[in-house]
């Protein structure tokens, strides 16, 4: 989903990255990460969900102000960010539904329309929802609040079809799986590219979700139980690597416009 239209500013330059495979690759495992790595600090550390969450919620404040600060895109920023955003959504949705008694019904509902109206105010007031558009602060802004809503009701969602409606972590990764695989397919054949990217960048993070589970419970619950710190340790390494080479490419680019 790479053909979506762009807009160039000689003095804001878009600050996300181009959407290849590399990008989906690292989102799936950011989504898993988020999953996997909440549990294992606030369980296998013991440090609790409460604990958890402030120290997460710190540490995106200080990615987030990078990100924002920065002019350019600067991948070890904005992935560290994204990763952040993951940790701390799955940490909201486990605040509501384990502290607070919330539904996952209802939690799912209220993030699905919190994310509809940031979509909705978004368009209204830039007229356009397209990653690859965004040249100025404002924004951004909308761009990071869409991604930690859709962080957050992707966990909602995701807890919803594995545990609520008991449908398990093999089908929860099967279903929606084959929903983003459709999604690909209707931007194949000419579907709306921004629709079909926000389509699919929402439904990759139940998939990591689920995913993540299906990796990390143990075989009673119906997971495959190699343990979260196994499975976070292992996407982390995937994810630093791809971010760095990322990163050395966009260095050596920069190196060589600043030669010529």
């Amino acid at each position: 989903m790479n053909s979506m239209p762009t807009v160039k500013s000689s003095d804001w330059p878009s600050k996300v990255p181009n959407i290849t495979l590399s990008f989906w690759i690292i989102k799936i495992m950011s989504t898993t990460v988020g999953e996997t790595g909440a549990d294992y600090l606030s369980v296998n550390l013991g440090w609790g969900s409460a604990v958890t969450g402030l120290v997460m919620a710190a540490m995106l404040a200080i990615a987030l102000f990078l990100q924002l600060r920065t002019r350019h895109y600067t991948p070890w920023i904005y992935w560290l960010t994204v990763v952040l955003v993951s940790v701390v959504g799955t940490q909201l949705t486990d605040a509501l539904t384990d502290r607070l008694g919330i539904s996952l019904y209802l939690s799912t509902a209220v993030f699905a329309m919190t994310l509809a109206a940031i979509f909705l105010a978004w368009y209204r007031v830039e007229r356009t929802l397209s990653i690859h558009d965004i040249v100025t602060r404002r924004q951004e802004l909308f761009y990071w609040a869409a991604v930690l809503c859709t962080f957050a009701s992707g966990t909602a969602a995701g807890d919803l079809t594995t545990e609520a409606l008991g449908l398990g972590f093999s089908w929860g990764v099967f279903d929606f799986g084959m929903l983003i695989g459709l999604t690909y397919t209707i931007w194949c054949i000419r579907g709306n590219a921004v629709l079909c990217f926000w389509i699919a960048y929402i439904l990759t993070r139940p998939f990591g979700a689920s995913f993540g589970d299906l990796l990390t419970q143990d075989k009673t619950y119906g997971g495959l139980g190699i343990g979260a710190m196994g499975t976070s340790a292992l996407f982390l390494s995937l994810i630093v690597t791809l971010v760095a080479i990322a990163q050395g490419r966009m260095n050596a680019h920069r190196c060589a416009k600043a030669v010529q």
